[in-house]
This record gives structure tokens, C-alpha cells and sequence, in this order.
């Protein structure tokens, strides 16, 4: 539930962060399991562990760092966190959405959200890149829970255009000059750690969606409430419980994210800039 003390914690993990750094981002970059390694490629980086930065929670999840990252994507200033937290790790939906808050706090203007998941579509082989469309939120909670800090936005923010439009074009014109082909998905978000059923994958494809997560749903929200653009890419690292006749494992996760780990970062190169330049100042 948010507090009053929300607002003034984010503004206190913000000016922390703005303080072992002239650089001020202007595009946040959320990276999830297995795909930290792109805040390896940031020039001129300064990294701050998650542990020193005020308020701010911890990752507890496999393969991710768990820091702060502040750097140059080809002249661009960006701040990307190397690893998330999650609802499952004990995290409340407003802890989960915290950084987020930080990173708006920060001046950040658009956010590139990216995450490992389960592919439902059919059509979808192992190792895609998926450019999330919408989502369903299957997790039962929300970051806007509690009462409204007009400091952040609205009461109740429209999420019709969740996941900018604009940005999966230039996403997509970005994949051609690459020689790759991105298509879209919907995100459904599930609370874990558990991985899904059989039955409740086949009820997730009745329902609509493409792929499935325990992230990104409660940090969407909370950039959307702040006014700020959004960009989601799912990788595809497994096909879902009851497609494929084998159990589900985190080793296949990163397997196939260190596989791609090539082409996304390639993407990421060539989108960043991109999305800059659509940026108003």
C-alpha cells in the first residue's frame, strides 16, 4: 500500500543515485533473468549496488546482479537495473514497483522493460524476441493500491495504451535493418514461483494470451501512472507447461538467454537511440 513516505523515499533513492554521477538518464532499462548482461555493454558506467541505494529492495532471484547501472548507450544516458525483485521473492506490489518510482524521480522519460517467459502462442519458438503488446495481470495485486499520491499521477490512469505503440514500431524497423523479424504478444502475469499447469496454460490461451511471467505487470502500472512510455520484450525461453513433453527448468532460462544474448543486444543498440530522438524535452 503506498505510504506518504513513498514519494520522499523514491526522491531520496533518486538523489543518491544522481550523486556518484553526472549522468542524467533520460531512458531506464529494467532487465530480467538472464539478460543483465547488456548493462555490461554501457560506456562510461558507474555501478551502485542495490544494497547501498536508500529504500531500495533487494534482488534475491538467480542471475541477477542486483545493482544499479548508469551509462552511454551510443551517446544516450541511460540507468539500468541489472536484475529485478519480484512479488514472489516477499516483495509487496508497491516494493516491486519502487525502482520504477526511482528511476521517474531520476527524469527518466521512457523505460525498456525486458523479461524472460513461458511462450503459449503456438507460433513461437524457443529463443524469440516478443514485443509485448498488453498483458493480463493474473497476480492479484496492484501498485496503486492504497491511497493516490497525486505527485506520482492520477487516480486512476488509463491503461489503454499500456505498452507505446510507437515504440514496438520502432522496435520492429529497428529488427529489419538487423535482418530479424519481431512479433507481438500478450503478457500474462502470474504470481510464482511456481511454474504453470498444464490446465492453467490452456486456460491462458483461452483467455488471450501469448506469454507468460511473474514480472513486469506491477512496473508497467506504476510507469503508466507516472506518465511514462513504455517498451517490453519478452524472450522466449521455454514453451509453456503441456506444450512440449518435458518438465519446465531455470536452467533452460538461462541457457537460452545466453544464446540470444547476441541479437538482443543488437536490438537494444540500435533501438535506444531511436526512442531518444521521439523524446521531447
Amino acid at each position: 500500500m503506498l505510504s506518504a513516505d513513498d514519494f520522499s523515499h523514491a526522491e531520496s533513492a533518486a538523489k543518491h543515485l544522481l550523486s556518484h554521477t553526472s549522468i542524467r538518464p533520460r531512458i531506464g532499462l529494467v532487465l530480467g533473468s538472464g539478460l543483465g548482461s547488456f548493462a555490461d555493454e554501457l560506456s562510461q558506467s558507474v555501478r551502485i549496488p542495490y544494497t547501498t541505494i536508500p529504500h531500495f529492495p533487494r534482488s534475491t532471484a538467480i542471475g541477477h546482479a542486483g545493482q544499479m547501472v548508469l551509462g552511454f548507450v551510443s551517446k544516450v544516458p541511460v540507468v539500468a537495473m541489472q536484475g529485478r525483485v519480484h512479488l514472489y521473492e516477499g516483495y509487496s506490489a508497491q516494493q516491486v514497483a519502487f525502482p520504477v518510482r526511482v528511476f521517474g524521480r531520476m527524469g527518466v522519460r521512457a523505460i525498456i522493460f525486458t523479461n524472460a517467459a513461458g511462450g503459449i502462442n503456438f507460433e513461437y519458438k524457443q529463443g524469440a524476441l516478443v514485443l509485448i503488446s498488453d498483458h493480463i495481470n493474473l497476480q492479484g495485486q496492484n501498485p496503486l493500491v492504497g491511497p493516490n499520491d497525486d505527485r506520482f499521477g492520477e487516480r486512476f490512469p488509463d491503461m489503454t495504451h499500456a505498452y507505446s505503440k510507437a515504440y514496438r514500431q520502432i522496435a520492429r524497423k529497428a529488427a529489419k535493418k538487423l535482418g530479424k523479424d519481431l512479433t507481438e504478444g500478450v503478457y500474462a502475469g502470474l504470481l510464482g514461483p511456481s511454474y504453470e499447469t498444464p490446465a492453467e496454460i490452456r486456460y491462458l490461451r483461452a483467455i488471450g494470451a501469448d506469454l507468460v511471467g511473474m514480472s513486469t505487470v506491477p512496473e508497467v502500472i506504476a510507469a503508466r501512472h507516472m506518465g511514462i512510455n513504455v517498451l517490453a520484450i519478452s524472450c522466449v525461453t521455454n514453451m509453456a507447461a503441456g506444450i512440449l513433453d518435458k518438465p519446465l527448468s531455470s536452467v533452460e532460462v538461462f541457457e537460452t538467454t545466453e544464446r540470444v544474448r547476441g541479437e538482443f543486444v543488437a536490438l537494444l543498440r540500435t533501438v535506444i537511440p531511436e526512442i531518444a530522438g521521439e523524446l521531447k524535452d
